[in-house]
């Protein structure tokens, strides 16, 4: 059985789905956009889209009562491969500023993300 991850520390979702589910065993948050939860805004640039994604990962992870450190799989979507390094700088302070080892990742581009988004990240975590 599942149960639905909710917080006010990431963007609530635009669709019909939740921020994250618990197994029991794995916590799998849904895709997050670049937007910050208490404005509503999404930054222009690329790196700050990124950091923003990564804490709305950490915000869904939290409030399933884990830490950054658990997760173990994050698949990362672009708009643009180009922006692969700027990408990886912002990944790898996030995950060096969390003392967590960096977990297993899968990078695609894609055509297209909601709200024109540069960037979205989903993860999965271990509970």
């Amino acid at each position: 059985m599942t149960t639905a991850i909710n917080t006010t520390y990431a963007p609530a979702a635009i669709g019909p789905y939740v921020q994250g589910v618990n197994t029991g065993s794995f916590i799998m948050t849904s895709g997050q956009l670049p937007i910050d939860p208490e404005s509503g805004y999404m930054p222009e640039d690329v790196m700050l889209q990124a950091r923003q994604s990564l804490e709305n990962v950490k915000a869904v992870i939290e409030a399933a009562g884990l830490k950054v450190s658990n997760i173990c799989k994050m698949t990362v979507f672009v708009k643009d491969l180009n922006d692969f390094a700027l990408v990886n700088k912002v990944y790898q302070n996030f995950f060096d500023t969390n003392e967590a080892p960096y977990p297993a990742r899968s990078c695609v581009e894609v055509a297209r993300l909601p709200k024109d988004a540069l960037i979205e990240i989903e993860a999965i975590a271990i509970a």
